[in-house]
Order: structure tokens, then C-alpha cells, then sequence
């Protein structure tokens, strides 16, 4: 049985090139950001970021540009598997109705878990809150994250690329639409 009281939003950083990976490297994730979002009342949760330790790949200097995270950082963090486990425990990820911006996120834990066997740690419910914000808004394509934000008349807060603050910003796009 899915919960509805709050949607887990969910927003994922990964590694990433400044051109093609170098030859070995996939791309990996390696932060969770998670926001609760209660459907009642609209408030957003605590954010929270689980590193996880990337085994295929490793930090470049772009992707340390882009979101903050360095090599160390991660390497401090748990595995995948461990993450998707918290994911479970923590949050009851296989109970809810989680979002993410977008379809890369969803995707990323789908190709992860079945490369590395690990269980999908979500339900079957899954909003992507950047086609939804494009309907609600009749916009003629989607946008990106930043500029919906811009577009809802909201400011960005903290950081951008930084799983657990963009799972927050996404947490106030959905509750304004949620309420509309």
C-alpha cells in the first residue's frame, strides 16, 4: 500500500565530465538529496544528502565545479546499496510516492541498481515534477530547475547542484503546485 501524506522528493548529483568519461568510467551517482514534502499542508521537511562512494568512476574537477563535492567527500560516503537500504529504512522510499525533476534521477537508480543487483528502493509512484510544472503552468517546453524556481517566483536556496538543496527547491515548486 502506497502512503500519500508526503511525497519523498529526491534529487541526485552524479559524476560527471566536462566531455566524454574517460574510458572505464560510467557515470555514478554520488549524493542523494531528500526532502519530505507533507501533501497536507505543503511544508517542506528537513533536507537531508547521503553521499555515496562511487566504485565505477571517480570526482573530476568539473563535476567538483558544478556541485561542490570533491573526491574525499565522497569517498567518505556509504555504498549504494547501503544508500538505497537507508532509503527504505529512513523513509519508507518503497512506501511513498516519491518526485524528482525530471526523468535522470528515476533513470540512474534503475540502471544502478540493476548493474549492481540492488534492490530499487521505490515504490511504482513516481512524479516528475518538470513535466507537470510545464502543464500546470501551459509552458510551451519544459525548464530547467533554476528557471522554474524563477518562473514561480521563488528564490533558489542554497546551493544548485547540491542534491540535498535542489530536492528542497523542488520540494516548494511541487507544494506551489500541489496547491494550485
Amino acid at each position: 500500500m502506497i502512503a500519500l501524506d508526503e511525497v519523498l522528493v529526491v534529487d541526485v548529483e552524479s559524476t560527471c565530465w566536462e566531455g566524454t568519461p574517460p574510458p572505464g568510467e560510467v557515470s555514478e551517482i554520488i549524493e542523494i538529496g531528500i526532502c519530505p514534502l507533507s501533501v497536507a499542508s505543503g511544508i517542506c521537511g528537513e533536507r537531508r544528502s547521503v553521499l555515496v562512494r562511487p566504485s565505477r568512476s571517480s570526482v573530476s574537477r568539473f563535476c567538483t565545479e558544478l556541485t561542490t563535492l570533491t573526491a574525499d567527500q565522497v569517498a567518505g560516503g556509504v555504498s549504494f546499496a547501503e544508500a538505497c537500504a537507508l532509503l527504505r529504512k529512513e523513509f519508507r522510499s518503497d512506501r511513498r510516492v516519491w518526485a524528482s525533476y525530471g526523468d535522470y534521477d528515476r533513470k540512474m537508480f534503475e540502471r544502478q541498481c540493476a548493474d549492481f543487483g540492488v534492490r530499487y528502493p521505490f515504490g511504482p509512484r513516481h512524479l516528475n515534477v518538470k513535466t507537470l510544472f510545464a502543464l500546470v503552468h501551459a509552458l510551451p517546453r519544459e525548464v530547467g530547475m533554476a528557471e522554474a524556481v524563477r518562473l514561480a517566483g521563488q528564490r533558489l536556496d542554497g546551493t544548485h547542484h547540491r542534491g540535498h538543496d535542489d530536492a528542497y527547491n523542488i520540494a516548494g515548486l511541487l507544494a506551489g503546485l500541489l496547491r494550485r
